[in-house]
């Protein structure tokens, strides 16, 4: 099972949504909170990246003592249709300062010191501690995910409709099967139908990379089709 702070971890470097929440800025538009790029610096601190003229550059500029409070909220959205397709959600609060140098003309920098983390999500909810988060690395599939599931589905929905098999009498028939999450120790798979829940299916050992992938994905289906 992946510890809550790389979840943490592999949230922020992936594609998920996140809006940038400043006290004050109550009346700006989600677009105008939401970073351009987003990063994790060498002592586990976040570097957002915004348009220069963005309300929570504004706000950092004219915040006293050149510190404002801030919380980034993070929203992981399943990429294939499923009921209940949030999937989790993270908030890292802080302290937001201006990060010179680190951005291109025009856009503008900030450094999110970190005070704070919680995560909610399918493995449910932790705290954690920034120094964990600094020492955390980001799930090794995090930028594939997204296309590695929406595969699954289209091309492989039988498949991974027959893992059903591993599960007994749990997912009875006429309960459909689609690919909810992927991580570097299995998948986890949401039922729903005459039932509604979701099986997770365990790699035979952790994943470093696609290749590995690719053989721990034929054992699990060699396995549901014996």
């Amino acid at each position: 099972m992946p510890s809550a702070a790389v979840r943490t971890r592999t949230l922020v470097q992936s594609t998920c949504s996140a809006v940038l929440l400043v006290p004050g800025l109550d009346g700006a538009r989600p677009d105008q909170l939401t970073p351009l790029a987003r990063s994790v610096g060498a002592d586990g601190e976040l570097v957002l990246v915004f348009p220069a003229d963005a309300p929570p550059v504004r706000a950092a500029t004219h915040a006293q003592d050149d510190e404002l409070a801030a919380v980034l909220e993070l929203t992981d959205v399943a990429p294939v249709s499923v009921p209940h397709r949030i999937r989790g959600r993270a908030w890292i609060s802080g302290w937001l300062t201006h990060a010179p140098g680190l951005a291109e003309r025009g856009l503008m920098a900030l450094r999110l010191e970190i005070g704070e983390i919680s995560v909610d999500d399918l493995w449910g909810a932790s705290s954690v501690e920034p120094a964990e988060f600094a020492e955390a690395s980001p799930d090794p599939l995090v930028g594939y995910e997204v296309e590695l599931l929406q595969h699954l589905h289209a091309a492989h929905g039988e498949q991974v409709d027959q893992l059903r098999s591993l599960l007994g009498e749990r997912a009875s028939e006429g309960t459909e099967a689609t690919p909810l999450a992927l991580d570097r120790f299995g998948l986890r798979v949401r039922f729903t139908g005459a039932q509604c829940f979701d099986a997770r299916f365990d790699f035979p050992e952790p994943v470093d990379d696609v290749v590995g992938l690719r053989r721990a994905m034929h054992a699990l289906f060699e396995a549901a089709g014996t």
